[in-house]
């Protein structure tokens, strides 16, 4: 195990540094307990504490030591370097550290560098009103809130993609490292281009102890997690111990030795054209949990215990004599030699600092919008499908989209601000065309029949979905764009992650100095009805319901039905900013249904009557259609009602936005009253065909006119490996089921209706019967082609329609 023991410090700045790590852990204390009396002028008393007593003291003082070792490396090669606090609870360190480098005060002017602000800044700290625990997205330089646990070195690596300069120091918790994403993600290094990325220092921080349970790392042999992380292809350095002189001085010579380290590896990169795969730095930290905190409190040991890792003295109004025991406890940081006498830090210490943008609270990588910059977009409609009539040809839309997607990719390749990540379905998924202009990245071995693999590629794989995501919310998070390409069924492993992405975005958006970053952009392919071959497993589109959770300010959620109006919404995304939008396309042949220009209308109004596939006047009944495999047995369905019940006036209803779909108080994009009965009518039968579950479609229109008059079809968790026609029969969705609930909903067709759906009942029986034999779906179903009697263009909506947003 390498440890370093030479000396880097002068006793001067060894005791300044000191001096700065007890300023941090003062004010960490300070922000869990004191409710006043924050610089202890006078004797404390329980007036001066909080009522209630929350946040996090285990992690803290080590996160504050690391905090003031990043600061004096910055300045000593005036690095570009953010923190990424990986901790569940780092919040008082962050908090702490970027109010004494001055950062915090000038975003919150309120909270100013005297006595006042300090009682303000204590205050606040998980308490109503003020903010979180975390280092959440208040916190300047935090681009990641260490709520959830596990991907904090995800998101480090996702930040320094094509940011050559920047270096992340990723503090990585002992009790994070046991999570499946963060020990997945010590292999990101496989995937770093040290010729133009930048660099990851992570910094494993082994204080022992979960909430409430030793952790593994700090209990498995050295020479064990050794191995580990050098098997994972990483050089550990180790500091270890609790006496504080001889820590500074480890930890300040480990470091330089790890920046010596990456600016060696680079320099090999970039000037000398070494291509092997380095072997990156990184620092392993073991002191104590609740470092220089109470040692015992009734006799009971808390310091380098569990039980230091929330609040150590947790009741001082019930148990006067902890009281004393605080004090001395934030006595023993000996604040009057750290605070001037107007409770300002002092001046030879704040100048550890760094200065400007170098500061970790200021640095522009941590607020990525005023970074940002716009994606080169091409025209999207030079890449229209030609469709001289609705469903006269048929194309592969994520194919399609895949022709677009290579020229973002190669009109920004000079710009280096955007990728595309998937877990190794980027091929499977039908963007096959971007790899005509770029391979994926790859540092690791390459063999003779390996293909598109390089060390300076767009594409992102790696067949882990929580790496995928944790790399894009960290490239978006500092200032470029991208798009996740997964299987619909498979992106629920991100859920969680999604999760913690949209309530950040919601967060930042209402922090005037947060600027907005590109949205996070997915894109469902391989979607729950083109999953016929794969099995149950494989057959889920409840990502959706997920989403629609989140709110309405962030979330947006698109179901094109063609290439061509998936090209449409596409274009949209891209451009767009400070949204997670949600789009499911297939990627197998189908019919193409507009135009581009109707498509680009159609898109604009997210929600349309598609008249030429509707008959004149007041509907009997609205067929409203919302996916692409729904649009097509919609219309298959309209075809026989037309054929063999010519008298029945049928409207047809597409929707792409799914969230018009919402009343405009609840959403922006959101239809009014009179906008939605003008579609769906205020008292006739609706049938309407979903992607996804039926009881979304309820959920979303519950208040609406007619909405009684409803009756929805989707997945209803009915799934094997079958044929793509028979997925849609098993749940429900088919044409011939769409026939019979139409006549099912009309009483006026009780005698007429009886005939056509005996015959349907038949085609069911008979498609049983067929696919079992042959193992494909019937003629009829694979030759089946829309006979279109006008190609009007779609009917403009009554009432205001506001453009995409």
């Amino acid at each position: 195990m390498q440890q370093i023991k030479t000396r880097t410090l002068t006793p001067q700045l060894l005791s300044k540094i000191d001096a700065y790590w007890r300023a941090a852990n003062y004010l960490s204390v300070g922000q869990i307990y004191l409710f006043d009396n924050p610089l202890l002028k006078r004797p404390l008393t329980l007036a001066d504490i909080k009522p209630m007593l929350l946040g996090h003291w285990g992690t803290t003082p080590g996160q504050n030591f690391i905090y003031v070792h990043l600061n004096r490396a910055i300045k000593k090669y005036d690095l570009d370097m953010i923190y990424v606090s990986g901790p569940g609870h780092g919040g008082p360190a962050v908090v702490a550290n970027t109010y004494l480098e001055g950062t915090y005060s000038e975003i919150y002017p309120n909270i100013s560098q005297d006595a006042d602000g300090l009682q303000k800044l204590f205050l606040q700290f998980s308490f109503p009103g003020g903010i979180p625990s975390h280092a959440s997205p208040e916190c300047p330089g935090s681009i990641h809130e260490g709520g959830e646990l596990g991907y904090s070195l995800s998101h480090a690596f996702g930040a320094v993609f094509d940011n050559p300069n920047l270096v992340v120091a990723c503090v990585v918790g002992d009790g994070e490292a046991e999570t499946g994403p963060l020990a997945t993600a010590w292999h990101s290094n496989k995937f770093l281009n040290p010729a133009t990325d930048g660099a990851v220092l992570p910094i494993l921080h082994l204080n022992g102890y979960k909430i409430a349970n030793p952790t593994i790392l700090a209990r498995i042999e050295p020479e064990e997690l050794d191995q580990l992380l050098r098997g994972n292809g990483w050089i550990p350095y180790y500091v270890e111990g609790h006496e504080a002189e001889l820590m500074h001085e480890a930890m300040a010579t480990t470091l330089d030795q790890a920046i010596a380290d990456i600016k060696q590896i680079q320099h090999e990169a970039r000037d000398n054209g070494n291509t092997k795969r380095p072997r990156w730095p990184m620092i392993v930290l073991r002191s104590p949990k609740g470092w220089t905190g109470p040692k015992w409190v009734d006799g009971v040991q808390i310091e380098d215990t569990f039980r230091s890792h929330q609040v150590p003295l947790s009741d001082p109004r019930s148990h006067p004599e902890h009281l004393k025991l605080l004090e001395d406890w934030l006595r023993s940081y000996r604040p009057e030699e750290l605070f001037d006498e107007s409770g300002r830090l002092k001046l030879e210490l704040a100048e550890l600092a760094p200065e400007g943008d170098r500061r970790m609270g200021a640095n522009p990588q941590a607020n990525g919008g005023m970074l940002l910059r716009d994606l080169i977009v091409p025209d999207f409609r030079d890449y229209a499908v030609n469709v001289p009539a609705p469903g006269s040809v048929q194309a592969a839309d994520a194919h399609e989209l895949g022709v677009f997607l290579r020229d973002v990719t190669k009109l920004n390749q000079e710009q280096r601000n955007f990728r595309i990540f998937g877990p190794d379905e980027t091929l499977s998924n039908r963007l096959n065309a971007v790899f005509e202009v770029t391979d994926r990245q790859w540092d690791a071995e390459t063999q003779a029949n390996d293909e598109f693999l390089a060390a300076d590629g767009r594409v992102m794989e790696m067949l882990s979905e929580h790496q995928c995501e944790g790399w894009l919310e960290g490239y978006l998070l500092t200032g470029r764009h991208g798009l996740f390409n997964c299987y619909e069924a498979f992106i629920h492993i991100i859920d969680s992650m999604f999760n913690q992405h949209a309530k950040w975005l919601k967060v930042t958006a209402e922090l005037p100095w947060r600027r907005p970053i590109a949205s996070l952009n997915y894109l469902l392919a391989s979607h729950v009805w083109q999953q016929m071959h794969n099995g149950f497993t494989h057959q889920d589109p409840g990502f959706i319901d997920h989403v629609v959770n989140k709110k309405a300010s962030v979330v947006r959620v698109y179901l094109p039905p063609d290439a061509n109006c998936l090209l449409s919404v596409w274009d949209h995304c891209l451009r767009s900013r400070h949204y997670v939008n949600v789009v499911i396309a297939g990627k197998y042949q189908a019919p193409q249904w507009l135009t581009m220009e109707q498509a680009v209308k159609h898109c604009t109004a997210g929600i349309g009557i598609w008249d030429w596939a509707s008959t004149d006047g007041e509907p009997d009944v609205v067929m409203a259609c919302c996916g692409d495999v729904p649009t097509l047995e919609t219309l298959a369905a309209v075809s026989i009602l037309r054929e063999h019940l010519p008298d029945l006036k049928i409207r047809v209803v597409n929707v792409v936005d799914l969230m018009r779909l919402q009343p405009e108080r609840e959403h922006p994009h959101g239809l009014s009253d009179e906008d939605f009965d003008a579609l769906f009518t205020q008292d006739k039968p609706v049938i309407f065909a979903f992607h996804a579950y039926p009881w979304l479609i309820h959920r979303l229109t519950y208040r609406r006119t007619n909405h009684g008059n409803i009756h929805v079809r989707g997945y209803k968790e009915e799934g094997t490996i079958t044929t793509p026609f028979d997925m849609t029969v098993l749940n429900d969705l088919d044409r011939f089921h769409l026939v019979m609930d139409v006549i099912d909903r009309l009483p006026q067709l009780a005698f007429k209706g009886a005939e056509l759906k005996q015959m349907m009942e038949a085609k069911l029986i008979h498609h049983r019967q067929y696919i079992n034999q042959n193992g494909q779906d019937l003629p009829e179903i694979r030759n089946w082609k829309w006979s279109p009697d006008s190609t009007l263009p779609a009917k403009p909506l009554r009432g205001k329609m506001p453009v995409l947003t």
